[in-house]
C-alpha cells in the first residue's frame, strides 16, 4: 500500500512539474521595418518612418506560436538580423535601433542611431520600460548565458558597448574601442571571452572577459573571408561559426562561406576551416542541441534586378550538420521573399524563419539533423527584418 501511494505521489509530481515546464514563458522578438520597400526587384525605396513595430511572439507551445503584442519602436533592415534578444529567464528583451530616418531635400535617408530599447516581457502586457543611449549604429548584440550582461556591436561607433543587467534594470557599463566597424558579437557559454565580427576589415576579434572587466585583444584579430556578418558559438563552447554575406552584404549569385573558429583551450582562437554555404548567408543560428547550424541565403528574387543572371534564385534555408570542427551541408530548403530571421525553440525541436516580403513566420520541425515544414505559419503585421529568441 505504501509503495502504491508513493508511486501515485510520484506520478502527481511528474504531472505538476511537466505542466510547469510546458507553461514556462518563451518568446521570440520580430523587428518589423516599414521604412524600406522594394518597389521592384533590386530597387529600394525609403519611405516616411513611424510604422515600425517590435512584434512579440509567444512560443511556450513551440509548434503553435502566437503574436501577443506589437510595440511601436524603431528598428531597421540595415543591420544584422541579430540586433535583438531575450534574456535566459525570458523576463526582458533588448532591441537596438541601428539607424534613424532623416529627411534631406524632401527624401528620406538612414543615418546612424544610438538607442537600446529595454522591453518587459509579459505577454499581452509587454511594454517598453527604458531607452538607453549607447554607441553609434548599434547592431548585433549578445546576452551572456547567465543573463547578467550584454555586448552590443556599434558599427559606426567602431566599438562594443557593455550593458549590465540586473533583473529588469539595464545600465551602460563601459564601451570598448575596437578600431573597426563591427557588426555582430557572440559571448562564449563560459563567459570567458567574446568574438566580434569586423565586417568591413574582414576580421574576427577577441575580447577577454574577467567578471565585469573587458579587454579587447588587438593582436588576436583573425583574417577571414569577404564581409563576415554574423557569428554564433556552439553550446559546448568548442567552436564559433561565422557567416560571410560577401559583396558588401548583398546577394550577387556567387557562393560565400561559413568559417569555423577553433575555441579549444589548448590554443588561442584561430580559423580552422572554410565551408561552402551558398549565395549571401546573412541570418545564422546554431541549435541549442549543438547538432546543426542554419544559414539563411538571401537569394536574388528580391535583391537582384530581373536582368541579373541570379535573379531567379530564391532564398534558401541551408542546414549544416556539426561534427567537431567540420560542417556538412545536409539540406537546402527554398524560401522566397528575402529570408531575414531564424531562431530555435529553447529545446531545439522547432525552428522559425521569417520572410521580409511575405510578412510571415514559418515553423519547421527539427528531426535529427534535418528540418521539415510543418505547414504552420504566422502572419506578421509588417516586414520582418530581424528575429531572435532567448540567450542560452
Amino acid at each position: 500500500m505504501v509503495n502504491q501511494r508513493y508511486s501515485r505521489f510520484c506520478v502527481v509530481l511528474f504531472i505538476l512539474f511537466s505542466g510547469a515546464a510546458l507553461a514556462k514563458d518563451a518568446y521570440l522578438l520580430n523587428g518589423l521595418d516599414s521604412k524600406v520597400k522594394f518597389s521592384s526587384p533590386g530597387k529600394l525605396e525609403f519611405v516616411e518612418p513611424g510604422q515600425d513595430l517590435i512584434n512579440i511572439v509567444d512560443i511556450s507551445d513551440p509548434e503553435s506560436p502566437k503574436s501577443v503584442a506589437n510595440l511601436p519602436l524603431s528598428n531597421s533592415l540595415f543591420g544584422p538580423p541579430t540586433n535583438l534578444q531575450v534574456t535566459p529567464d525570458e523576463s526582458i528583451g533588448l532591441v537596438t535601433s541601428s539607424v534613424k530616418w532623416e529627411s534631406v531635400d524632401g527624401k528620406w535617408k538612414p543615418t546612424p542611431d544610438n538607442k537600446l530599447f529595454v522591453i518587459s516581457l509579459k505577454g499581452e502586457k509587454s511594454a517598453l520600460i527604458d531607452t538607453l543611449e549607447i554607441g553609434l549604429q548599434p547592431s548585433g548584440l549578445s546576452i551572456s548565458s547567465d543573463g547578467s550582461f550584454a555586448l552590443i556591436a556599434n558599427r559606426a561607433g567602431k566599438s562594443v558597448s557593455v550593458v549590465k543587467i540586473d533583473g529588469q534594470v539595464v545600465k551602460l557599463h563601459t564601451t570598448i574601442d575596437v578600431g573597426d566597424e563591427v557588426a555582430a558579437v557572440a559571448i562564449t557559454p563560459d563567459m570567458s571571452k567574446a568574438l566580434i565580427v569586423k565586417n568591413k576589415s574582414n576580421k574576427i576579434g577577441v575580447i577577454d572577459i574577467n567578471e565585469m572587466t573587458f579587454v579587447y585583444q588587438q593582436d588576436a584579430d583573425m583574417l577571414v573571408g569577404d564581409f563576415p556578418y554574423n557569428i554564433e558559438v556552439t553550446p559546448d563552447g568548442s567552436i564559433a561559426i561565422v557567416a560571410h554575406t560577401g559583396n558588401g552584404g548583398r546577394s550577387d549569385g556567387n557562393t560565400d562561406a561559413l568559417v569555423v573558429i577553433d575555441l579549444s583551450s589548448s590554443t588561442p582562437p584561430h580559423v580552422s576551416g572554410y565551408f561552402s554555404a551558398g549565395d549571401a548567408p546573412e541570418a545564422f543560428a546554431i541549435s541549442p542541441q549543438g547538432n546543426i547550424a542554419v544559414a539563411l541565403l538571401l537569394g536574388g528574387d528580391t535583391i537582384l534586378p530581373e536582368t541579373h543572371w541570379a535573379h531567379s534564385n530564391p532564398g534558401q534555408i541551408a542546414v549544416f550538420e556539426i561534427h567537431g570542427k567540420e560542417l556538412k551541408k545536409n539540406q537546402s530548403v527554398d524560401i522566397a521573399g528575402l529570408p531575414e530571421g531564424v531562431a530555435f525553440s529553447r529545446d531545439g525541436r522547432f525552428m522559425y524563419v521569417s520572410s521580409f516580403m511575405e510578412k510571415k513566420m514559418y515553423v519547421y520541425k527539427v528531426e535529427g539533423n534535418l528540418i521539415r515544414e510543418t505547414g504552420v505559419t504566422l502572419d506578421l503585421p509588417g516586414h520582418p527584418a530581424s528575429m531572435r529568441g532567448s540567450a542560452h
